[in-house]
């Protein structure tokens, strides 16, 4: 077998990776924007509850957790698929992370700019929608690119829970091959195109959300 074939086997599971890496941003996109949201309201008990939820999922292992949901929870009856338990487990660590990033792209919202739409006569709401949102994206923009690659850089996980995606089809063709060294060489190519391409895509949208003369330098990883 040569490592054009190699390369056309594996990538057979390039279909399941996407797919995980594009559900577990969009999972974590909606977990970390409505725990920003929420975060907004002044309601203690509601807060504290938002602290805990991001202090415990920042600190919890992508794969502890995986297994928690995979493994864990048919013992109290609750089976789970593999694909849920995938977007749960990675989807939940990337919404808390991103949550912390919007907090902190919040705060840099220009907090006249609130006061002069509550002068108006626009609620909580409207001037969160309108005025601060608009802005806390812009400035998240940096911080959820390196979120987004990491999230693809953790979805090889999935294969832990038989997921078919390239990891899958690696070890199968290694077990067949024998060729470990030239097949995992294969899946590093892979990973790495589909990582340029996903990191031009949001190098576009970076470059489409900037805001004139503000300078957001934030390294890509």
């Amino acid at each position: 077998m040569t490592f054009r074939l190699i390369l056309g086997e594996l990538a057979k599971g390039t279909g399941y990776t996407i797919l995980v890496t594009l559900v577990c941003i969009a999972t974590g996109l909606g977990v970390g924007l409505s725990v920003a949201m929420l975060g907004r309201l002044r309601f203690r008990p509601l807060q504290f509850l938002l602290g805990t939820f991001t202090y415990l999922f920042r600190g919890i292992p992508v794969l502890v957790l995986l297994f928690i949901v995979f493994f864990g929870l048919p013992g109290i009856g609750l089976r789970i698929s593999p694909l849920l338990a995938m977007v749960l487990s990675l989807g939940l660590i990337s919404g808390a992370y991103l949550a912390e990033i919007f907090r902190g792209a919040l705060n840099a919202v220009d907090g006249e700019e609130l006061l002069a739409a509550e002068a108006m006569g626009m609620t909580l709401l409207q001037s969160f929608r309108y005025i601060a949102l608009p802005q806390m994206l812009r400035f998240s923009v940096p911080g959820m690119i390196n979120e987004f690659t990491s999230v693809l850089k953790y979805s090889p996980f999935a294969y832990t829970v038989g997921i078919p995606e390239i990891m899958q089809e690696a070890m199968n063709l290694a077990a067949l091959t024998l060729r470990g060294l030239e097949i995992y060489l294969a899946i590093g190519i892979i990973y790495f195109v589909i990582y340029k391409i996903f990191l031009a895509l949001f190098t576009v949208l970076e470059k489409r959300t900037r805001i004139p003369g503000l300078s957001m330098s934030t390294p890509l990883r």
